[in-house]
Order: structure tokens, then C-alpha cells, then sequence
């Protein structure tokens, strides 16, 4: 593990962690984030921020929760007032597999993506064109899709499209790596 020195560093790695996990964080967690690896300094810093949130923001907050984990939250008084902008996210489901298979196979022509993601794609390929998340070319009677500069910033790709997909793959590469090696211990542990 690298040790952080730098106290800036550490508390946006801490406001980072906080604010992306969505779930509540236990202290041991924070700590690993921070890179502080220092309990006291990292309740410290943690401490540091609470502060800072409660004067600055007036919906939300991070609290410790009755079991000792931190989380960033919205005060429970606003829950009502932002439910409706909540409840919706930016994509159903299919839509974002179909995005996400762009990404993967990009360049990808309308056809291929209809053999593999059935005649329900181009409602999502309008979907995405009207977001800007993906364009095409017209290339004799096909469409060549690929995803757009707005779709890497909003969801936080940095490098080009082959980084893009070596990264996805290598993902790829471990969940199918850890299945098989979980299904191969099981098969052992079974057999004794």
C-alpha cells in the first residue's frame, strides 16, 4: 500500500470514497482510502471534513451510524423534496447494456448490434444519440456507432477508445477468472 503524505490528498480521497461508495463506510475502509494508514489520522481527518460539511452544505451530511461506519448523506428532512429527480436514472437497464456493448465493440454497425441486442436497440440508439453518448457514420446503408467525448468524461474514462476497451476486457478477464477459480475450489472441496 502507498503511503499518502500529502493531507489534501488525503481528505479528497476520503470525500471520494465517501461520496462514490453509496452504502455506509466502515472506519477500516476510510483508512485504506485515505492511504493515511493511521486510524488516529484518518478519524482526524474524517472529523476534519464532518465539520467542514456541516457548514457548508445545508441537505447533506456525513454522520456515523449506531454501528461505528460513516456515511455521506442526505438529511432525512429533504427525502421527500428529492424523490422524484432520485427515483429515475439517467438509463433502463437495457439501454445502458446496449451502451456499454458499444463501447466494448465499438466501431459496430446498426446490424450487428441487432443481431446481438434484438430489434429493441434502436429505441436505445435514439436514446443515446439524443444524450450524446454515442454518433454514427453512414457507411453505404449501414450505421458505424461509436461513443462520444461527452460519453468518456461522464462516466469518467480517461485515454482512448482501445484503453477503453483493454481495460474492459481485462475486467472481463478477472470476473471470468475468479468463477473459474471459485467453481474449481468447489469441485475440490466437494470431493473430499
Amino acid at each position: 500500500m502507498v503511503r499518502i503524505e500529502n493531507v489534501n490528498e488525503s481528505i479528497a480521497r476520503i470525500e471520494a470514497a465517501l461520496y462514490s461508495a453509496g452504502r455506509p463506510l466502515k472506519i477500516e475502509e476510510i483508512i485504506r482510502a485515505s492511504g493515511t494508514e493511521s486510524r488516529t489520522k484518518t478519524l482526524e481527518l474524517l472529523n476534519n471534513i464532518m465539520k467542514k460539511t456541516k457548514s457548508t452544505f445545508k441537505a447533506l451530511e456525513i454522520v456515523m451510524l449506531p454501528d461505528g461506519s460513516y456515511v455521506f448523506q442526505l438529511k432525512p428532512e429533504y427525502s421527500t423534496t428529492v424523490k422524484k429527480y432520485a427515483s429515475k436514472p439517467i438509463l433502463p437497464n437495457a439501454t445502458l447494456k446496449t451502451l456499454s456493448y458499444i463501447a466494448y465493440m465499438q466501431p459496430i454497425s446498426s446490424k450487428q448490434l441487432v443481431e446481438t441486442r434484438g430489434s429493441g436497440v434502436y429505441a436505445h440508439l435514439k436514446e443515446l444519440r439524443q444524450l450524446d453518448f454515442i454518433n454514427h457514420q453512414n457507411v453505404g446503408r449501414l450505421k458505424i456507432y461509436t461513443t462520444t467525448e461527452k460519453f468518456q468524461k461522464y462516466f469518467g474514462i480517461k485515454g482512448d477508445v482501445e484503453d477503453l476497451k483493454q481495460r474492459l476486457f481485462s475486467k472481463v478477464r478477472k470476473t471470468a477468472g475468479m468463477k473459474q477459480t471459485g467453481s474449481t475450489q468447489q469441485i475440490v472441496t466437494e470431493a473430499y
